[in-house]
């Protein structure tokens, strides 16, 4: 049987890829049965019964998949946040990369808009991405209207099925149209009404830029830790995973126990005190998070 990846999930057909030929598929019946969704990314065994037409027999096993957007084996994530319109959020910031780094994808933080920023406003910035960069990740400033910086990430996409994520309005798609000017992805101005941006896109689909594919995502609905317990969100922190190494406790969390080194590392200045702060904050709702039954 015939193998390939699904790169479009529309309207209950999967469109699957094999050696650069398209076959839209159906999920088997047994699927629903066991509760399994083929999801965009996923290696799939499939039967063609044409050739166009054909059903997905089995789904490979994933080494992750996202709810929001619906995505398997994702290997690289770019955050894409603005400098303005919307304003920089960190809070929002480590959300996003706690939720990556959960799921074991590799982030890349994508700061666009930069031509819209005021000096004072990129001082801010770049005192923020020496921060992130200090704790292990790459930081880069774009502008999809210059398109200064851009150039930069199509080493990251090279081989790997990457997602573009953020908040409505951040301009994703325009970036993605930069990355790929045939795409014509709709983008839509930030509502002057609501402060963010309409969802432009409808639907989840690898697309080829480069040599990866990447997702273009709607905006993510819900960024809840429902899945992390409180003593796996330090690993999600990779500076406050490294300081937590030297905790004189085991299974120090990092809030009043004694000879804390995350604790030293922030009175240090190490540890950038918003990462902290947005730990604890983070920390506090795992733990005030009620059950699922």
């Amino acid at each position: 049987m015939p193998e390939g990846k699904i790169i479009k999930a529309l309207s209950g057909f999967y469109y699957v890829v094999d050696e650069g030929a398209i076959t839209q598929c159906r999920g088997r019946g047994i699927f629903r049965k066991n509760k399994i969704t083929p999801l965009v990314g996923d290696d799939v065994v499939f039967q063609a019964e044409n050739d166009q037409e054909g059903y997905i027999l089995e789904v490979k096993e994933r080494k992750n998949e996202l709810v929001r957007p619906p995505i398997a084996n994702v290997d690289r994530a770019f955050l894409v946040f603005s400098a303005v319109e919307p304003a920089f959020s960190p809070a929002l910031l480590d959300r996003f990369l706690v939720l990556v780094e959960y799921n074991h994808i590799e982030p890349v933080i994508c700061v666009t808009k930069t031509d819209l920023a005021s000096e004072p406003e990129l001082k801010r910035l770049d005192e923020y991405a020496s921060g992130y960069r200090a704790a292990g990740y790459e930081v880069i400033f774009v502008s999809s209207e210059t398109e200064a910086g851009v150039e930069q990430l199509y080493p990251y996409l090279e081989g790997k099925i990457s997602v573009f994520a953020g908040q409505s309005g951040v301009g994703k798609s325009s970036l993605l149209n930069v990355l790929r000017p045939d795409l014509e992805l709709k983008t839509n101005n930030i509502s002057s009404h609501l402060g963010r941006g309409k969802h432009t896109t409808r639907h989840v689909e690898l697309i080829e830029i480069g040599d990866g594919l990447v997702a273009d995502t709607p905006g993510f609905s819900s960024l809840e830790f429902q899945e992390i317990e409180a003593e796996e969100l330090g690993s999600c922190f990779p500076e406050i995973s490294r300081a937590g190494e030297n905790c004189k406790f085991r299974g120090c969390l990092h809030v009043k126990e004694p000879k804390c080194a995350v604790k030293a590392e922030v009175e240090e200045g190490i540890i950038p005190n918003y990462r902290y702060e947005n730990y604890l904050n983070f920390l506090q709702e795992i733990k005030e998070r009620k059950p699922r039954y």
